[in-house]
């Protein structure tokens, strides 16, 4: 009977500490305004603590089944867990998720107009994370990108090279694959594409492709290249845990 009591007391003490660490204002918001009405009153999309919304004249899909709270934009799911209140949204472009996704605090997120950036299931940025997206940007499923990092598909400024005078694309696409573990502080550029079961070293430039080393590997350094092979997150030993803090139900 105690026993009992303490796990209810427990259960109300989160959902109690979950209810007001949701921005109602801005969670409402969002979604009456980017979804149909069918959608929105589901509140699919969560906003926790303070964000702005510089622009929001793109679009938001979400494929497969809509449940509640299941993408959410400010979670405290690392440490520290104080948010600095600099969080940023601007969409002018296209933004998929395909289903539940997780974006920790103070993050800055811009999505052109022409640009297309798509979360698979389990998408995760940390915090304080930088997302700009001109072109592509596909961020495959339980892909975590770790703290203080960067993912950009521009250059931003036109390069030319001095002797031929050849012309740089401004941008190219990026598409990170299946279960990759991106450490903190990694810098992912444009032309990026990482094969599945990639592990990333901190402090990492990432600014090719990737895909030919094959799977299961550690890359890293400025820029990266292969470190080890046989190397891989154990996924699922964390699976449950990650499920749970991300209130995934």
């Amino acid at each position: 009977m105690i026993e009992s009591l303490k796990k209810t007391y427990r259960k109300l003490r989160m959902d109690f500490r979950f209810f007001y660490s949701v921005n109602w204002i801005k969670t409402i918001y969002f979604n009456y305004k980017m979804f149909p009405y069918n959608t929105a009153k589901k509140l699919p999309v969560f906003f926790y603590g303070k964000v702005k919304f510089s622009n929001l004249s793109g679009n938001v899909s979400i494929e497969g089944p809509i449940k509640k709270a299941m993408i959410g934009f400010g979670q405290k799911f690392e440490f520290p867990s104080t948010s600095k209140g600099t969080a940023e949204l601007s969409l002018k472009g296209n933004l998929c998720f395909k289903s539940n996704a997780h974006i920790g605090l103070d993050y800055a997120i811009l999505i052109d107009k022409d640009g297309y950036c798509e979360f698979g299931f389990m998408g995760c940025l940390g915090s304080n994370v930088k997302l700009i997206c001109t072109q592509k940007i596909i961020i495959g499923k339980w892909c975590g990108i770790g703290y203080d990092s960067k993912i950009i598909d521009t250059n931003s400024h036109p390069m030319k090279n001095t002797l031929t005078g050849k012309v740089y694309p401004i941008s190219s696409s990026i598409e990170l694959g299946n279960y990759n573990a991106f450490s903190n502080s990694v810098s992912i550029m444009p032309g990026t594409k990482t094969p599945n079961n990639c592990v990333i070293a901190s402090h990492t430039i990432c600014n090719k492709d990737y895909t030919d080393l094959g799977e299961n590997i550690l890359i890293g350094g400025i820029p990266a290249k292969l470190i080890k092979n046989n190397f891989a997150r154990d996924w699922e030993s964390e699976k449950e845990m990650l499920l749970e803090s991300k209130r995934v139900k």
